[in-house]
């Protein structure tokens, strides 16, 4: 039934439950350490940026993180379930992408440096691709919970390189 899953760590409900909980609620505080960082400069330094035709409304963040940010938890936990030396690599991946998401927040927000936050994406970019072809090879539904993630951080590699055109 769950093939290639370390039989001792064969999960149970209260296992499950905890993991789960505990995945939940560490992506829960980075995304409000994230907003914490976001909520010093977006209704002041950010609404005053000139910004390119395809920005987003700004209502449109909220929803669309809150998403991201449960599939992020969920495939993290879902590598944990797994466990065995290829499923711990794929979570170094996976601590590393969630570190380097909040990172842009105190660059982008936090620090109002466009240009280090651009920089920083594409890192960030580079690290959830890597964490997806990781999880592929351990449990794939969880490689495909963080796909959406790397397309929106894609586009926002090209807002935050559009902003720092307009306002660099």
């Amino acid at each position: 039934m769950f093939r290639g899953m370390n039989p001792q760590l064969a999960p149970s409900p209260r296992r499950d439950f905890a993991g789960l909980a505990a995945f939940l609620l560490l992506v829960a505080l980075v995304s409000a350490a994230g907003g914490w960082a976001t909520s010093s400069s977006v209704g002041t330094w950010y609404a005053g940026l000139a910004k390119p035709s395809f920005n987003p409304p700004d209502w449109l963040f909220g929803p669309v993180w809150s998403a991201l940010y449960a599939m992020i938890a969920v495939a993290g936990w879902r590598l944990w379930r797994r466990g065995g030396p290829a499923s711990r690599l794929a979570l170094a991946a996976w601590y590393l992408q969630l570190l380097l998401n909040l990172v842009w927040s105190f660059l982008f927000f936090g620090g109002r440096m466009i240009g280090a936050a651009l920089v920083e994406i594409v890192v960030l970019l580079a690290a959830i691709a890597a964490t997806i072809v990781l999880a592929w090879r351990v449990e794939r539904a969880a490689a495909w919970l963080l796909a959406p993630y790397l397309a929106w951080v894609a586009f926002a590699a090209v807002l935050n390189a559009a902003l720092w055109r307009l306002n660099g």
